[in-house]
């Protein structure tokens, strides 16, 4: 069953997009990134990941940690479920995660989220430029908008819903780049 449709991407190609960097990099100084729980060796935007083959939905995500810091889940847009339901399991052994989903509420797996995430946060003013698996460059015309699911590490009192503007988290990701490379 598929999650998200429209894609004109190769099947092969569908679930192997990587963030936009800038984007990653502006939620990491918030979360502090441990662990990519959705990666491959060409992708991962942290140092430790889990990738297709080690199965994130049976793994043990502590088991990966070496620190404090939150889990980054990119899913495959192909099958979503699994991931909301392996992020809200986790988040009852206090591990945060923050997963990048497109932006539709229509759909089962968007109910069973906020009933044990804590935040969802819409990214508004634009759609992101995913970075194509093949040529590694940043590609427009992403037919949906995206958002965030928060899971927090500690007891969920409520979900929160908020927005964040494109622009101004990318803007914030490429000042962080550039301080980085001029370090």
């Amino acid at each position: 069953m598929s999650d998200y449709t429209g894609s004109n991407t190769p099947v092969e190609q569908r679930n192997l997009w990587q963030t936009p960097i800038p984007l990653f990099v502006a939620l990491d100084a918030e979360f502090c990134f441990t662990l990519d729980a959705a990666a491959s060796m060409d992708n991962a935007l942290c140092n430790r990941y889990i990738t297709a083959e080690q199965d994130t939905l049976i793994t043990t995500w502590s088991d990966h940690f070496i620190s404090l810091g939150y889990v980054w889940l990119n899913p495959p847009y192909s099958d979503i479920t699994p991931f909301v339901k392996k992020a809200a399991a986790e988040s009852l052994n206090q591990i945060g995660t923050v997963m990048l989903v497109p932006a539709d509420t229509s759909v089962g797996w968007f109910k069973e989220a906020i009933q044990t995430a804590s935040e969802v946060r819409f990214i508004t003013a634009g759609r992101l430029a995913f970075v194509n698996p093949v040529t590694g460059k940043p590609v427009s015309g992403n037919n949906k908008g995206s958002m965030l699911i928060i899971w927090r590490p500690y007891p969920r009192t409520h979900c929160h819903f908020a927005t964040v503007d494109r622009d101004e988290l990318m803007a914030f990701g490429a000042k962080l780049l550039a301080s980085r490379e001029a370090a």
